[in-house]
């Protein structure tokens, strides 16, 4: 039974290849939900700030099985903002979709449906919201969960890997995700992909190293 007042304000769905996480290259609905308490200055998705359009959860439904896709990522914005997003998450993995979350780690994870891969994006120095870090989830991950950390410089490097060898996310996790920053308008210049992968050779790190995927094939297209 859908809770019948549940609403979610969108700033958009789409489908298209995920882009990051272990499930990179599958064909994925994308709903973006809006608004974040963070102001990470590499951030890529400002746009999902504010607007947006309301829908009940029943739409929201509808809209992405419309795209017949066996993947669904949930994301913003930080999506545990709006407290319909729990609704709408264990919605999705009652519907049998392969649902994944995409949150900034600043919001407790702790009543997110336990079907779904919660991919928590620690926030490193440069982004400027070390802060906002919320510790207590790490001791609430579960091994189907993916840690992703953002890297802008060697000082989050050596920060990143610190912190996983003290909670030693490698055998907590599925994956440890480190992503160069991209280099996005106005916003710090983008580390190479190259340094990064050199970086985590040396040291040998227990991490997967990712690029976004959609950015290589669209840029920064719109509905990717």
């Amino acid at each position: 039974m859908l809770a019948s007042d549940t609403s979610l304000r969108l700033t958009e769905i789409f489908c298209s290849l995920q882009g990051e996480s272990s499930w990179v290259g599958e064909r994925t609905v994308f709903v973006r939900l809006t608004g974040c308490p963070l102001r990470c200055r590499y951030c890529d998705t400002a746009y999902a700030f504010s607007g947006g359009t309301t829908f009940a959860l029943a739409d929201v439904l509808s809209n992405v099985a419309a795209h017949d896709a066996r993947f669904v990522c949930v994301t913003g914005g930080e999506p545990l903002a709006q407290p319909g997003c729990i609704a709408l998450l264990e919605a999705l993995c009652n519907a049998g979709y392969q649902v994944s979350l995409e949150t900034s780690g600043a919001l407790n994870i702790a009543t997110v449906d336990s079907r779904v891969k919660r991919v928590v994006d620690f926030k490193t120095p440069s982004s400027g919201e070390l802060a906002k870090n919320l510790w207590q989830n790490i001791e609430l991950l579960a091994n189907n969960d993916e840690v992703k950390i953002v890297i802008g410089s060697r000082e989050d490097y050596e920060w990143a890997g610190e912190f996983i060898r003290k909670h030693q996310l490698a055998a907590r996790v599925a994956a440890v995700l480190f992503s160069p920053v991209m280099a996005i308008e106005d916003g710090p210049d983008a580390l190479l992909p190259r340094t990064l992968a050199e970086w985590i050779l040396e040291d040998k790190l227990p991490v997967r190293m990712q690029i976004q995927q959609h950015k290589l094939i669209w840029g920064d297209a719109p509905g990717h």
